[in-house]
């Protein structure tokens, strides 16, 4: 895994690209499906909830071990950014808001 700072680098890339968004990722998934389906191909798909993860481990053990994995020092800053409760938003078209992202500092 590398940062490389270009948005675009994958074809299949939705978000922060003209034209595609999260609903054109979907359009694409749900297209996807059918077509396996219509092909006579089985379709198995899982749902991941990490939102709770975050509340059971040490922050410092999570970037410990995604740096032990090779993950350049950019994607660590960004997720260090992200686990010290950094706020991120989107605005399109002038419409638009920011959330607050917190994961709990007791675990550091």
């Amino acid at each position: 895994m590398a940062w490389t700072g270009k948005t675009g680098d994958q074809p299949s890339q939705r978000g922060f690209m003209k034209g595609r968004s999260c609903l054109t990722n979907l359009i694409s998934f749900y297209d996807k499906v059918n077509h396996l389906v219509d092909e006579g191909n089985a379709v198995d798909v899982v749902y991941l909830d990490f939102s709770k993860a975050f509340d059971t481990i040490s922050h410092r053990i999570i970037l410990e071990k995604l740096a032990a994995r090779g993950l350049d020092s950019h994607m660590l800053h960004d997720v260090k950014s992200c686990l010290d409760s950094q706020a991120q938003g989107v605005v399109v078209n002038p419409i638009g808001g920011w959330s607050q992202v917190v994961f709990p500092r007791a675990l550091y």
